[in-house]
């Protein structure tokens, strides 16, 4: 048995281990989404994708993905859904959380999905050693073209 020195430190390099489960992610970093589910692979199709933003680990196939999606369900045609998903990959598993508003709704109901699922998706970072830096996005207006800049 060696005998440790108490005034030296471990190498920051030192690898740690804990146990991860599902729940407990689904209740740490997926608390407030509208579902959440796992299974064996993405939810994510990218032909419904309008942005997404990945997070890779570079040891191993884990990784972190915020997608948003639009699509219509069948029980419902007439209204059509912005879908925040945040989709953590460790292992085998993938752990999804979804948050979801309607594309004509509440301009807070998207604001407040926007926050809770980056908010999300920085947690999940966390667990890949990697850390999300917040941007700005300029959204042009929609509805009626403004008409176009005179000049004199």
């Amino acid at each position: 048995m060696t005998e440790m020195n108490s005034t030296s430190e471990p190498d920051w390099d030192t690898p740690v281990t804990f146990t991860l489960t599902p729940t407990a992610v689904i209740h740490t970093i997926y608390a407030t989404a509208d579902t959440v589910h796992t299974g064996w692979e993405s939810c994510v199709d990218r032909s419904l994708a309008v942005a997404e933003s990945t997070v890779l680990d570079e040891d191993s196939d884990n990784h972190c993905r915020l997608a948003e999606q639009e699509y219509v369900e069948d029980e419902m045609p007439d209204i059509t859904w912005h879908d925040w998903t945040v989709e953590l990959k460790i292992a085998e598993v993938y752990i999804t959380g979804h948050w979801r508003a309607q594309v004509a709704g509440s301009p807070s109901d998207w604001e407040w999905c926007t926050g809770e699922a980056e908010n999300a998706f920085s947690n999940a970072c966390l667990l890949l050693g990697r850390k999300v830096r917040r941007g700005l996005m300029v959204e042009e207006p929609s509805g009626p073209q403004r008409a176009p800049k005179t000049r004199h």
